[in-house]
């Protein structure tokens, strides 16, 4: 078990924490010399029943409320140290409010210094803290009268035998989830290396595992363990661990980064939170107001975006979006605490719901009903309230990391449908989130020919912007593939359309257009402009150009620039070719194709229009997942 003391400077925290386990927090020749803690001070005991007992001191100056929040975070049950001569301070309050934003709900009162009171001040001062903690999680805690500057003080052992029974009903950790450890100090040891020290929050770790920084994302071997102060292979979810870590340097590593299994490496700097402001933090949270965020064991200035109302008051709860100064790793359910503008009083704190906030559509009612799933999921478990939610389906990846669980461990409820993604990801769906899709199609297409009742169609990728710009591509191409195989959808050259619609040339038209598709056809990757046609085929400019732009509306022809049209046979052979090239630039389709370096750029420039490629700098890539989708 996990204890963190908390407590006003000067109530002897470290005193008692020395009295429990026999060890001096206090490390630093500057907090010998003030006597007082600076730094978070680790120490450890057994317990009866074979259990250990690691207690993590923090400083009760009011300057390292930053220290003292990293130091609480994971732990099992608060020690609440108040002295007897002194009683409630300022940072008793403070640092309560922060267990209880943090989520501790165990805890003990050691009452300290009882030498210096007598026991009428005993009874007045046991009587407010009982008031204090009344209307809390903490209610009906033990108070225990110490004196620990007095060797074998029978309130320490019964403390000490509290603190035992505490640790035996402590419910199990879920060792099935994946490992993560907040690093809350760092150093290095003469033939060791790197070593950095945490309270684990999640699943277990072995010698030899590999890990990762987040943020950072450098890898990390475990070369050897210390749990709970003493040598082990294994290290599990709720010890205090002591990890060295090969292949990552001191530098690397700061109080605040995390060490976790790989698959939830990924960091943001975008946080979708439910935040509560205390009733006395006298301060209303308005559109982009900075905050001091403690997260873990990090600490980040961000601005506050809310997304239920135009202001949070104090008392008040609501969800807003944290924009960090700077990346930081976080998984639904953890909890944090904020401070004000100055960092000089603890002002609220609550839950991450979705540690990827977008940076756009922040509050769509799609937005909104997600954070409602997330919030569901955090108090239940279950997977399927974020698939009933997830109108385009969730990645497996992405399961993983707000679910902390491995891919394997992820159970999908009856009536899911996979799609398998490039890189080995799969997509998971609801049923019924498949079924609106495709009515989405059906709609889209419907306004789409009462709009251009002229033209055949949109083609496929064209009819996806439409749609659902965000969509998976290989879900896309499930749907409309199903659409088709139905007969919902029916496809006329690379246009998509109801069946009932139609663009058909006259029979007149169809004997003209013959020998111009033939001309176009024959001109392989280099077809003759409208203009080339019309002298060809002794047939005026004006009519060329009527006749195939109406070819290209019914989807049997593509316009690639102004009165240059390509058969979609050639179009066709063309974007076989660009997904085949290692590097498609204008200069190397250029030399594939054996056109001009001007054409080449038309081609890639329609590939992009239409949506099958899209250019990053001078580079084309066929977009993840596309398909060119034609029908002779």
């Amino acid at each position: 078990m996990i204890v963190g003391t908390a407590g006003h400077i000067d109530h002897g925290k470290t005193t008692l924490t020395r009295a429990l386990t026999g060890v001096d927090t206090d490390r630093l020749k500057e907090e010998k010399a003030r006597g007082i803690s600076i730094e978070l001070g680790y120490a450890y005991a057994p317990l009866e029943g074979g259990d250990i007992l690691g207690v993590i001191d923090v400083p009760g100056h009011e300057k390292f409320i930053r220290t003292m929040a990293a130091g609480v975070t994971g732990i099992d049950a608060a020690l609440l140290v108040i002295a007897a001569d002194d009683g409630i301070m300022p940072q008793t309050l403070e640092h309560l409010a922060i267990l209880r934003l943090l989520g501790v709900k165990r805890g003990a009162v050691a009452l300290t210094k009882i030498d210096r009171a007598d026991s009428q001040r005993l009874e007045q001062v046991e009587a407010e803290i009982h008031a204090l903690l009344a209307p809390t999680d903490f209610a009906g805690a033990q108070i225990f009268r110490t004196n620990a500057t007095l060797e074998g003080d029978i309130g320490v052992k019964a403390l000490l035998r509290h603190l035992a029974q505490m640790a035996a009903t402590l419910p199990a950790n879920d060792e099935r989830r994946l490992f993560r450890l907040g690093v809350d100090r760092v150093f290095t040891l003469a033939g060791q290396g790197t070593i950095v020290t945490g309270t684990a929050l999640a699943g277990s770790v072995r010698v030899g595992d590999t890990l990762q920084l987040a943020p950072g994302g450098q890898e990390a071997r475990v070369r050897s363990i210390h749990a709970q102060n003493r040598s082990s292979d294994i290290g599990r979810a709720g010890q205090r661990l002591a990890l060295n870590l090969g292949g990552v340097g001191k530098d690397e590593i700061a109080r605040g980064t995390w060490v976790v299994a790989p698959a939830l490496a990924a960091c943001s700097e975008r946080v979708d939170v439910q935040l509560t402001l205390t009733a006395d933090c006298g301060q209303t949270l308005k559109p982009w107001s900075p905050v001091h965020v403690h997260l873990g064991a990090a600490h980040h200035t961000a601005n506050v975006v809310l997304l239920d109302d135009e202001v949070l008051a104090p008392g008040h709860t609501g969800r807003v979006q944290l924009v960090l100064d700077a990346p930081v790793h976080a998984v639904p359910g953890d909890r944090f605490v904020i401070r004000n503008a100055q960092a000089t009083t603890t002002i609220g704190g609550g839950v991450v719901l979705d540690p990827f906030g977008p940076a756009r559509k922040r509050r769509s009612p799609t937005r909104l009903a997600w954070l409602d799933a997330l919030a569901d999921y955090i108090a239940t478990g279950d997977v399927a309230a974020l698939l009933a939610r997830g109108p385009l389906g969730l990645r497996v990846s992405t399961l993983v990391r707000l679910s902390q669980l491995p891919a394997a461990e992820i159970s999908a409820p009856p009536g899911t449908e996979t799609v398998s993604l490039q890189g080995g990801d799969e997509l998971l769906i609801a049923a019924a989130e498949v079924q609106a899709l495709q009515a989405r199609i059906l709609a889209a297409l419907t306004e789409f020919h009462a709009r251009a009742p002229d033209d055949a169609g949109p083609e496929l990728w064209r009819l996806k912007r439409i749609v659902s710009p965000e969509m998976e591509d290989r879900l896309w191409s499930r749907l409309v593939d199903t659409l088709l195989a139905s007969g919902a959808i029916k496809q006329r050259g690379r246009s998509l359309h109801l069946p009932a619609h139609s663009v058909e040339l006259s029979a007149e038209e169809q004997v003209l257009v013959a020998p111009l598709m033939a001309s176009l056809l024959a001109g392989g990757f280099d077809p003759p402009w409208v203009r080339e046609l019309m002298r060809e085929h002794q047939m005026p400019e004006a009519e060329v150009r009527r006749l195939l732009l109406k070819l290209s509306k019914t989807g049997e022809l593509s316009q690639v620039v102004p009165d240059l049209f390509y058969h979609p046979q050639r179009l066709d052979e063309l974007a076989r070719m660009v997904a085949t090239l290692p590097d498609v630039q204008a200069s190397s389709f250029r030399d594939a194709t054996g056109i001009g370096r001007k054409r080449a750029i038309q081609i890639l420039e329609f590939f992009d229009r239409v949506g099958y490629t899209r250019r990053i700098g001078n580079v084309h890539l066929v977009r993840p997942n596309a398909v060119w989708s034609y029908s002779s």
